[in-house]
C-alpha cells in the first residue's frame, strides 16, 4: 500500500486522516477522547504536525483496508451533497447508507455519481488536482452548440481571475455535450459554459476515474467490491 506524502506542517485531524486512523471528523474525537498524543503530550484540535514530530495513539488501532466501505451514488438533483440549509435535504437524509460521508460535492440543480466512503484517506487523493483524476459530465443547455465551441472550453474560459478549462469536450448533438474535468473548481461548468454564453438544462456526472454510475436511478447506491474496489483504490494509490 503506498503512503501519500504528508504536506507538511499539517493540521493534527488531516494528519490521521491521510495516516489512515480516521476520517478528519473521526479524527477530532479521537483527540478529543485524549486518544492522540504529539511528541509524548496530548494533541489540541489546533495543533499542526510539523516534520519529525512523533505521532502516538492510545488505545487505538489502525482500521483494516478490509473494514472500509466504499460505494457508488447516485444524487438526485434538488439535494445538498452536505450542510443543508433550512428544508434542504442531503445526502445523508436520504441515502441510508450511515457511517460513510460524500466525497466532494455535486451542486444542488446537478446530478449523478458520488463516491460515498468511510476511507478518510480517501478525499486528497481523489480530490486534489495534482493527480488530474478525470471526472466526466454529461450537459444539455438551451443554446444550440456552434463549432468551435469544444476548443474554446478546452483552452480556457476566464472567469473571476481563474482560467477554467476542460481536459477534453464531446459534442454530441445541437444541445448536448460531455465535458471531462481534472480540475474540480467549484461550479466549475456551469461557470465554464456561462462565460462562453450558454445557458445549462441539467448537468450530469457519469464517471469518476474509471468508476462509472452506469445504470443507476436517483437515490440508488451500489457497493464498489471486487475488481471495482480494487481497480478504484489502484488509481488513487491504496
Amino acid at each position: 500500500m503506498q503512503e501519500e506524502p504528508i504536506p507538511f506542517p499539517v493540521r493534527i485531524n488531516r494528519y490521521l486522516a491521510l495516516k489512515g486512523y480516521a476520517t478528519r471528523r473521526g479524527a477530532e474525537a479521537l483527540i478529543l477522547r485524549g486518544s492522540v498524543m504529539i511528541n509524548g503530550r496530548k494533541a489540541v484540535l489546533a495543533d499542526k504536525v510539523q516534520e519529525g514530530d512523533t505521532v502516538s495513539m492510545k488505545g487505538v488501532s489502525k482500521p483494516s483496508p478490509s473494514d472500509f466501505q466504499y460505494f457508488v451514488y447516485y444524487k438526485p438533483r434538488g439535494i445538498i451533497t452536505h450542510s443543508p440549509q433550512s428544508r434542504e435535504k442531503s445526502i445523508a437524509d436520504i441515502a441510508g447508507i450511515s457511517g460513510v460521508f460524500p466525497i466532494g460535492r455535486l451542486d444542488k440543480e446537478s446530478e449523478g455519481l458520488i463516491i460515498l466512503t468511510d476511507d478518510g484517506r480517501v478525499t486528497d487523493r481523489l480530490l486534489n488536482p495534482r493527480f488530474e483524476h478525470e471526472k466526466e459530465y454529461e450537459v444539455l443547455v438551451q443554446e444550440r452548440i456552434v463549432p468551435g465551441v469544444a476548443a474554446r472550453l478546452r483552452e480556457g474560459i476566464q472567469d473571476g481571475g481563474e482560467i477554467l478549462k476542460a481536459k477534453d469536450v464531446i459534442v454530441k448533438g445541437p444541445y448536448e455535450m460531455n465535458i471531462i474535468l481534472t480540475e474540480g473548481k467549484k461550479h466549475q461548468i456551469r461557470r465554464m459554459l456561462g462565460g462562453a454564453k450558454f445557458t445549462v438544462r441539467s448537468l450530469r456526472r457519469v464517471r469518476i476515474m474509471q468508476v462509472r454510475l452506469g445504470g443507476l436511478h436517483p437515490g440508488q447506491a451500489r457497493p464498489l467490491h471486487g475488481k471495482a474496489r480494487e481497480s478504484f483504490l489502484r488509481d488513487i494509490g491504496l
